[in-house]
């Protein structure tokens, strides 16, 4: 049997652009997701702190060292330039690897 755990969270980031004529994704500066493990087209979950909103989209790499995290496509309409928000991925365990598991926390907040 196979159980879903947090494989890896990014924290502490803000929402740089939003492009509601892109096909849809969430793009991340690239340095993140290198800190992360998160890859390019990963499933990820987004969940926005200003506003309550959680929603399921897929990564595009964004131009390293830029910051930018931009909503695209039809999750431009779920959050707001400036607003906080959490980038989470997961990953499926059998359970001999459980015990193993060690979640990758990265805050986007380098201070």
């Amino acid at each position: 049997m196979l159980r879903r755990f947090l494989k890896a969270k990014i924290r502490d980031i803000k929402v740089t652009g939003a492009d509601l004529s892109y096909e849809g994704s969430i793009t991340i500066d690239e340095d993140l997701l290198d800190r992360s493990g998160i890859l390019p087209y990963e499933e990820v979950h987004v969940l926005d702190v200003e506003n309550g909103n959680r929603f399921t989209t897929y990564v595009i790499k964004g131009k390293r060292g830029s910051g930018v995290i931009e909503l695209n496509g039809p999750a431009a309409r779920l959050g707001l330039i400036g607003d906080r928000i959490m980038v989470l991925t997961f990953v499926y365990l059998t359970e001999d690897e459980i015990p193993s598991l060690s979640p990758v926390v990265v805050s986007g907040n380098r201070t």
